[in-house]
């Protein structure tokens, strides 16, 4: 029996690399973004839409209901620099970051805990233990994204659900903003990390492993890179 995957989040970047990575290693995949998607597969069905729309939650539901994914992973991520004189931004990235999320496991997570089964893997940052007087909306809700799923991840896994959420620092794809982007990773190296994640199901896992001291990682991110 093939494994069902839901990636959410997979036009482009990591999404669409990780897409078709499994894809080739024989999964049928659901992918839901905002834009099209260039991939044509048999083994494939995409749907357009936005996390932040109403009708979202209502999108997933009946996409669970026609097949429960074995493994859901949540992409979407977006940022913006803070204009004071300018808030009205600030609410969507926090609304498309943590909201998002938290909606996409209301809907495929209660079906993983009926079956005894499931992997939820969400993306989230080494900005997430940081505080950014440039990006505040990006930075609060990177830490509200791995705080939620690190209670998650407690309370699935006596259920047989696990739930990993994965923090990156600066990959390869439009969201790497800035002129300075040290240890920079293409988008094939963190779609080999994920496919360990995927592997082992670790609860939380960092990538990469590097120790950079806090004052330098907060003045190399500020300008919402990782």
């Amino acid at each position: 029996m093939q494994n069902r995957a839901m990636l959410i989040g997979n036009s482009d970047g990591m999404g669409l690399a990780t897409t078709k990575r499994l894809l080739a290693a024989g999964w049928n995949i659901t992918g839901v973004s905002r834009s099209e998607s260039p991939v044509t597969d048999l083994a494939y069905d995409h749907r357009v839409a936005d996390v932040s729309d109403g009708g979202y939650s209502e999108l997933l539901d009946a996409l669970v209901l026609e097949g429960p994914p074995d493994l859901c992973i949540y992409f979407v991520g977006i940022g913006e620099l803070l204009n004071p004189l300018d808030m009205s931004g600030e609410e969507r990235i926090i609304d498309v970051n943590l909201t998002g999320m938290v909606r996409t496991a209301a809907a495929v997570i209660p079906q993983m805990v009926k079956r005894g089964q499931g992997h939820f893997i969400g993306i989230s940052s080494l900005a997430d233990e940081l505080i950014s007087a440039e990006a505040p909306s990006y930075y609060a809700s990177k830490a509200g994204f791995s705080s939620y799923l690190a209670g998650l991840a407690l309370a699935l896994k006596p259920k047989g659900v696990y739930v990993t959420n994965v923090r990156f620092g600066f990959v390869d794809t439009k969201m790497a903003k800035g002129d300075f982007k040290p240890f920079m990773m293409s988008v094939e190296k963190a779609v080999d990390h994920l496919e360990l994640c995927i592997s082992k199901k670790p609860a939380r896992y960092k990538a990469p492993k590097a120790i950079v001291p806090f004052i330098t990682l907060r003045k190399v991110m500020m300008k919402l890179g990782g």
